[in-house]
């Protein structure tokens, strides 16, 4: 299973959320680029960004600091946040960037994720998540009425590979993450499954593993000191 640690950026700097509550915000690091090297000395390969001032308003308030990650040497780096058409997409894979990760512009356009898997592949992601079942969007500020399984459904149909998948009510909580919701999407043959979302225990990655899970995103828990980051690669791995 791959992991990727995470880095959520609001203005320039290393932040994280509770449930997805921008008046709930704790900032742990002025340099992003400083922690994405912590990271890759941990052992690790990949990194999940999201540029949380993007995903709120779709500006590109961060675009300096994730064209600094993008060069950072030795790491796929998945970018979301603001993603909202063909050009934005295009700038930051130019930027080196692996995956971009596409949200709030995925429900309310959904031609838009057809045209861009058509153009980019693999290289196009979509975000789901969730709060209640049912998909939420604009910084998670606003619930659809759209069944959130359905909608990864409808996705892979379309040609998505790789969907991240939260379930708001556990991010940033540190009470663990939601095993059940993982254990169905499973089920969705053809779709790599990327948990995200309260990840706060070894046995929580290590039985996500063992369930097929493509990948895990961890969060609030290293930052916290929760989890060791070098440990859990090698739990993903199945080497402890």
């Amino acid at each position: 299973m791959e992991l990727f640690p995470a880095i959520d950026i609001r203005g320039a700097k290393v932040v994280r959320l509770t449930k997805g509550d921008y008046d709930v915000m704790k900032v742990y690091r002025d340099d992003p680029t400083e922690v994405a090297k912590e990271f890759l000395e941990a052992g690790a390969h990949n990194l999940h960004v999201v540029d949380l001032d993007g995903a709120r308003d779709g500006s590109l308030a961060n675009f300096e600091s994730i064209k600094a990650l993008a060069s950072t040497k030795g790491l796929f780096i998945e970018v979301g946040g603001g993603i909202r058409n063909m050009e934005r997409i295009e700038g930051y894979l130019n930027l080196g960037v692996g995956r971009v990760i596409l949200g709030t512009a995925a429900v309310k356009n959904f031609p838009f994720v057809e045209q861009a898997v058509k153009e980019f592949g693999d290289a196009v992601a979509v975000g789901v998540d969730a709060k209640d079942g049912m998909v939420a969007v604009s910084g998670w500020e606003e619930v659809t009425t759209t069944d959130s399984f359905e909608f990864c459904k409808r996705l892979r149909d379309t040609g998505v590979k790789t969907v991240i998948y939260t379930d708001i009510s556990k991010d940033g909580a540190m009470s663990g993450t939601n095993l059940e919701v993982y254990k169905k999407l499973g089920e969705i043959k053809e779709l790599d499954i990327v948990a995200s979302g309260g990840i706060t225990f070894e046995s929580e990655i290590e039985t996500l593993r063992n369930m097929g899970t493509y990948g895990a995103i961890l969060g609030k828990a290293l930052y916290e000191g929760k989890l060791d980051l070098s440990r859990a690669i090698k739990i993903a791995k199945g080497e402890l």
